[in-house]
């Protein structure tokens, strides 16, 4: 029986993956660097920036110095764009409601950095049906490790065959997988709502 969803963030609750690539793209291009539509998608998708930031090193030569400066700078340009584009989605309220109201625990895991996290949860009016909120900064290895969704069950006092958790992204599906919980994959942000959670708990219940 499934006592508890762990969502993570970016492309399953907040429609913020465009946010991040605009940002992170604002501060490299400070540096005459830039990630492609096609390098986004296919490879950084999902990451943290400070491993973002470790793959250009490799790739393009990113000065290693560089890091700190260039991840405050991403950082500060995310919060701009969530202060002026974050807001509630009544489908997702809605969705996060009724499970609540059941008794299922529900938390957020993501691989973005804490203060993003309640900003973008606060801002959705989502925070007030969640029992646990974890960051990259909660872990100390990021998707694809599953460490984020293994503490957030413990948390929750559940265990695996307890979870469900709805992923987006290759690296964030790989987690999930490797956490030995149940997963539900989702395109969009338009795919996370109660007929699909419940569809996918009733497939788990059978």
């Amino acid at each position: 029986m499934i006592k508890a969803v762990v969502f993570d963030m970016d492309g399953v609750l907040i429609d913020a993956k465009e946010w991040h690539y605009d940002a992170l793209n604002q501060a490299l291009r400070l540096f005459g660097l830039e990630i492609s539509r096609a390098d986004h998608l296919t490879t950084f998708d999902g990451l943290p920036t400070r491993r973002k930031l470790e793959m250009l090193t490799v790739t393009e030569g990113l000065p290693q110095e560089l890091h700190g400066f260039i991840n405050a700078l991403k950082q500060a340009y995310t919060m701009e764009i969530v202060n002026a584009r974050c807001r509630p989605t009544f489908v997702h309220e809605y969705a996060l409601a009724k499970l609540k109201a059941r008794g299922l625990k529900l938390a957020v895991a993501s691989n973005s950095v804490r203060n993003s996290v309640t900003a973008m949860m606060e801002r959705s009016r989502l925070d007030r049906y969640l029992d646990v909120q974890l960051s990259n900064e909660d872990v100390s290895r990021a998707k694809p490790d599953p460490e984020i969704y293994v503490q957030a069950m413990e948390r929750l006092g559940v265990r695996p065959e307890e979870t469900l958790i709805v992923e987006d992204n290759e690296h964030g599906i790989r987690a999930a997988r490797a956490s030995g919980a149940h997963v539900l994959v989702v395109r969009t942000v338009d795919d996370v709502n109660l007929a699909n959670i419940d569809r996918r708990i009733a497939e788990i219940a059978a």
